[in-house]
């Protein structure tokens, strides 16, 4: 089981600066959330690994970061702006909307009895907006529901400006916005959020080996960082659920929701990684065609180049397929929360809560804590300490004087710390300190000149 409820997390969330309601001070803005202090730095920790994972370590791999207005042409050739909706619904004895295929037969209406319903109707996710002065229709713009767009429209400045040979990805984090009619459970559902996406483009025929490399690649990602296996499954889908553009898609779905009686309903999507075929390519190219789920389709006559690969070994020019693993950034860093956390009870009946973050993941590395605030020598040994560990460059160091030592371990415990130290009355005598390890609480006395070395070794 994952080690939390929703709720449980939103408390902890709040309680320790992870996160807060967006506009929280004017009432809140349904569907927005602001990263605090510690959130930040885990959301930032989250996307520097993967980046780490699937930029640094590979040699086939590109980084972008494309911009969040694009030209309305580009979602037109995508398709979005002809099918990128949602089945929206009305009850019309309480007057709310709701997303049809998210409905639970079993919801009771807030005016008493079942919802009298609408028929469901199509509606549009993206966000509308004009570019420049002047508001018509030849100045309208969206922001961008999705990253994968701007990757497949540079594919050919990529191309020319690295000479990439297949197969090689694309990267990118970066923001998307989708008008989400109810958004919910927390960050889970949202309407502004950071994706992290790769388009790997591929010779066609190697495109489904290719998709079960990647399949693998991502669970492996997930369990290195402390996922546990029992809480992420593979979901292949098949049939109406397959999207149009889609040869393949397998879903890595996450035990978000363990409080559900029902087991299968526990788990839903944190990642997906779908073979894309040469579906985006194929429409954004000169003279292309972006295909419809009808059987109807629409020829680029705007596209001022186009984006194919020249394969040396047959002087053939080819679109190649594209697999795409794609995550979002919310949805992995609220994994990486409920499944670290942990309400123990230690002897004596005390309760602790804490959170097994991996050592990568961790908002801040090592706290440093004075036994006694109010006693300069111990407070200025441990501000040397904060500051040597933090001029290494490598560890984000916090110096923590806000309470009594309790206070500051359980403190650290639940925003996932996992070393501190501390300089006590002795410390000045024979200049050691002690190290406190979170997981396991037991402590070590070590030198005062050497709390790097140590920290190092043991967060590798």
């Amino acid at each position: 089981m994952a080690g939390a409820t929703m709720d449980k997390i939103v408390s902890l969330c709040k309680r320790r600066g992870f996160l807060f309601k967006g506009s929280e001070l004017y009432g809140g803005l349904q569907g927005t959330w602001d990263y605090g202090p510690m959130g930040v730095e885990l959301k930032n920790n989250v996307k520097r690994v993967w980046w780490s994972a699937n930029v640094y370590e590979r040699d086939d791999m590109e980084g972008l970061d494309s911009a969040i207005l694009m030209n309305r042409k580009v979602l037109k050739y995508s398709g979005h702006e002809a099918t990128f909706s949602d089945p929206m619904v009305d009850c019309r004895k309480c007057k709310k909307r709701f997303r049809a295929d998210h409905m639970d037969a079993k919801e009771k209406c807030a005016s008493g009895g079942q919802h009298d319903l609408t028929d469901p109707r199509p509606f549009n996710l993206m966000f509308k907006t004009t570019v420049g002065p002047v508001e018509d229709e030849e100045n309208i713009a969206y922001l961008r529901p999705e990253t994968a767009q701007g990757i497949f429209v540079n594919f050919k400045n990529v191309i020319d400006s690295t000479n990439r040979k297949l197969p090689f990805g694309i990267a990118q984090i970066g923001k998307a916005y989708r008008n989400e009619i109810t958004p919910r459970n927390f960050i889970f559902r949202v309407r502004e959020f950071e994706q992290m996406e790769i388009e790997y483009f591929v010779m066609p025929g190697t495109d489904e080996e290719s998709h079960e490399r990647w399949i693998e690649a991502r669970v492996a990602w997930y369990h290195k960082y402390g996922i546990r296996p029992d809480n992420l499954r593979k979901y292949v889908v098949t049939g109406d659920e397959l999207a149009h553009y889609s040869k393949a898609t397998t879903d890595l779905m996450y035990r978000f929701f363990p409080e559900r009686e029902e087991e299968d309903r526990q788990f839903e999507e944190v990642e997906g990684i779908a073979n894309r075929t040469d579906f985006d390519l194929a429409g954004h190219t000169k003279g292309g065609k972006t295909r419809f789920t009808d059987g109807t389709f629409l020829t680029n006559e705007h596209a001022v180049k186009k984006q194919t690969y020249l394969d040396t070994k047959t002087n053939q020019h080819l679109i190649p397929y594209v697999i795409e693993p794609s995550g979002g950034v919310d949805r992995i860093t609220l994994a990486f929360l409920m499944d670290s956390y942990e309400e123990q009870t230690l002897e004596g009946g005390k309760k602790r809560t804490v959170l097994h973050l991996h050592p990568d993941l961790s908002p801040v590395k090592v706290a440093v804590i004075p036994l006694a605030r109010n006693k300069p020598d111990l407070v200025e040994m441990g501000k040397r300490i904060k500051r040597d560990l933090q001029a290494a460059g490598r560890l984000r160091s916090l110096f923590d004087d806000s309470g009594n030592i309790g206070k500051c371990y359980a403190r650290q415990d639940e925003i996932g710390t996992p070393f501190c130290v501390t300089v006590d009355h002795q410390s000045l005598e024979d200049q050691q300190v002690t190290v406190r390890h979170r997981d396991s609480m037991a402590q070590d006395r070590i030198a005062v000149d050497s709390p790097d070395e140590y920290l190092q070794e043991r967060l590798r």
